[in-house]
């Protein structure tokens, strides 16, 4: 699929389903990067957000994150409109799939193994749940490639059988609002990406 025709294939996904609100499995990268694609898919979808983030170094930020998503979700008032499916670090699942690539750049051959771990899972669980669609709020980062995420979400929602909701989040001003609704919030906002092969590439491993 054109990059350029996630937005409109996003649209015509929502339209179609008109008054009804079906279900979408969120994987959710961090709390800022979901905070303007929860204040969007929230209007027309019922959302379960998915943390599930392996790749993420040390515990401690594991559980930072964490926290902060669930912050979020209590600040922007969505308790009762957004379920939380959150999984243990599980850091030796990406270890094993960064096994290989420790030295790839950042953007490289190693991001896209951790894209792909993560809406592997994100799919097995919405085929398992039921739900009519899986996605990520990855692609709400300019630093985040949407036409390789969309991608692969396309092939993985075609090997689990369960339909993948295109996006290209950051578009129509969803990256500069996710910036002011964790300013609003005062949302603990990462420095890094969030594995060790990031954080050494910054020179802080």
């Amino acid at each position: 699929m054109d990059r350029k025709k996630y937005l409109h294939e996003f649209d015509r996904i929502v339209e179609k389903h008109g008054g009804r609100r079906a279900r979408v499995l969120l994987h959710s990268c961090c709390g800022p990067c979901s905070s303007s694609v929860l204040e969007l898919l929230t209007k027309t979808f019922d959302v379960t957000l998915l943390w599930y983030n392996p790749n993420l170094y040390l515990q401690e930020e594991f559980d930072r994150r964490l926290a902060t998503q669930i912050e979020l979700i209590e600040k922007m008032n969505l308790t009762e409109e957004v379920s939380v499916l959150a999984e243990s670090r599980k850091h030796e699942d990406y270890l094993r799939r960064a096994a290989g690539l420790e030295d790839e750049p950042e953007g490289g051959a190693r991001c896209t193994e951790c894209f792909r771990l993560r809406l592997m899972e994100c799919a097995r669980l919405a085929r398992q749940y039921g739900f009519d669609y899986f996605c990520t709020t990855l692609t709400v980062s300019r630093y985040k490639d949407a036409e390789r995420i969309n991608t692969l979400g396309e092939e993985i929602g075609k090997a689990f059988g369960v339909a993948w909701l295109p996006s290209d989040f950051k578009k129509r001003g969803g990256e500069l609002r996710s910036q002011q609704l964790s300013e609003q919030y005062g949302l603990y906002r990462q420095n890094y990406c969030g594995c060790e092969f990031s954080l050494r590439s910054r020179g802080d491993g």
